[in-house]
């Protein structure tokens, strides 16, 4: 035996003992989510066993039909003259004035979210989506919060960052009772400072987060002067464990996460943010995921311009091109869209940027296995775990024409395709657009996605020939 075959028949044992080890874990997986492949708008069927009952399984209900998967934010009600945030691929809450005081009603509820066309998934939200629509209010507002629950446990809901009545903060059996099922609460304070925010709950905290309960609290400075900007976009950054062929989060995972999102989507399904050059432009970032993300943008500058804990002067602020997101935190970075082009935004932590992957697997870089994946696949179409490429994993983008076929509710590793060619990303990725051309602020609050940018004339790098 040489070489070449040694290695080619070590791959043929590695990839058999993955297709073990994958098969065992999807038939494992199918054991603990019997419920029906689920729509947006055909639910599954509650579930009928207690033990279904008390994880919530077959207790989703369909979105509700206000919380397109896309929304652009409300306009500014009456007496409003901040510049409204744009939250990409989600809504903003809407509100009533009832006697001076700004009325919200939220519902935490089984939802079912998109993360990416091809996937969908059994998570928990607010008012049919997660993560829950952004809260905009200003500076001095006194609020009042309905809080309704319709999930099979109990629940509460903590304001991140918020000073408020210590009997206003949200924890459950501390501060407060826990909100029971089909019960509802009142929480009512003065919003008593400026800043960006957050809410989620404080009641078996564990599981509800990581089903998607939580969402951004923006609140506006009193004078519209203050930290004004002409784009205001806010991210909520999470971490899922969702095995291939399944439907529902496992909200015991701690560590071994396989989905990153920005807004609980996944590259290429996440709005662009669409900018006019010349635009001053915020992009608020909330992480309430399990680690910290550096998170990139390309082509810019930008200034820490806020945090969880307030306003940063302007003498103190720095300049940075990625800022490191701790657990727990929020920070808001400032700057000037003056570079025309389609921009890259991301979490500069490679593995965040990609799909479900097969971890534990054998390093099989340099090794030919080409032959031994296809045959695989034909004996057994439940294969569902790839080794790393003989030369890398951009081979992996194109798993059709390797034989392989995508698991059962699930997205690809890499995926995307730009006006080049393949992009190979997912997770935590999306793109900044500064075209000259785009409608400013004032006449339109989300502008349509420009299309791939034209570059001008000899300014795309190119093959020396």
């Amino acid at each position: 035996m040489n070489r070449r075959q040694f290695f080619r028949k070590g791959g043929a044992l590695a990839s058999s003992a993955i297709l073990i080890a994958g098969s065992s874990a999807h038939a494992q997986n199918h054991q603990h989510d019997h419920a029906a492949k689920p729509t947006p708008t055909d639910a599954p069927k509650p579930a009928e066993s207690a033990s279904e009952r008390s994880r919530g399984l077959g207790l989703w209900k369909e979105a509700a039909s206000a919380s397109p998967l896309t929304q652009a934010p409300i306009k500014p009600q009456h007496g409003q003259r901040y510049t409204p945030v744009i939250t990409p691929n989600g809504a903003t809450l809407p509100w009533k004035m009832v006697d001076g005081v700004k009325e919200f009603r939220l519902t935490a509820e089984p939802v079912v979210r998109e993360f990416a066309p091809g996937m969908l998934a059994h998570c928990w939200g607010y008012n049919g989506m997660t993560p829950g629509p952004t809260i905009e209010v200003v500076e001095g507002d006194r609020v009042r919060f309905f809080v309704t629950n319709k999930l099979p446990e109990h629940t509460s809901i903590h304001w991140h960052g918020q000073r408020l009545p210590n009997g206003m903060d949200g924890v459950g059996g501390l501060t407060q009772p826990h909100i029971d099922p089909g019960k509802t609460f009142v929480y009512e304070f003065t919003v008593r400072r400026s800043g960006t925010f957050m809410y989620h709950p404080h009641s078996d905290e564990m599981v509800q987060m990581a089903m998607g309960m939580m969402g951004m609290f923006v609140v506006h400075p009193k004078n519209p002067r203050e930290h004004a900007v002409d784009r205001d976009f806010c991210f909520l950054l999470q971490s899922w464990k969702i095995e291939p062929g399944t439907y529902t989060p496992n909200t015991v995972e701690m560590l071994d996460f396989n989905l990153w999102s920005l807004n609980s989507r996944t590259f290429p399904g996440i709005d662009s943010m669409v900018v006019r050059k010349g635009d001053r432009v915020r992009i608020r970032i909330g992480n309430l995921t399990m680690t910290n993300h550096p998170m990139h943008l390309h082509g810019h500058e930008f200034k820490v311009a806020c945090t969880d804990g307030g306003w940063v002067p302007p003498t103190a602020q720095w300049p940075e091109v990625t800022i490191d997101m701790p657990v727990g935190a929020v920070r808001a970075v400032e700057f000037i869209a003056d570079e025309e082009g389609d921009w890259a935004f991301h979490c500069h932590k490679s593995h965040h940027t990609m799909g479900p992957m097969g971890h534990a697997i054998p390093n099989m870089m340099g090794v030919d296995q080409g032959s031994t994946v296809k045959t695989i696949a034909e004996l057994f179409p439940s294969y569902m775990y790839m080794p790393m490429g003989s030369a890398g994993m951009a081979e992996m983008q194109d798993m059709a024409a390797m034989g392989m076929t995508l698991p059962e509710n699930t997205l690809p590793m890499m995926t995307g395709e730009g006006q080049y060619g393949p992009i190979e990303m997912g997770g935590m990725f999306t793109t900044l657009k500064v075209r000259p051309d785009t409608p400013p602020a004032s006449r339109q609050l989300l502008a349509a996605d420009p299309g791939d940018y034209q570059h001008p004339k000899g300014t795309v790098a190119f093959e020396m020939k």
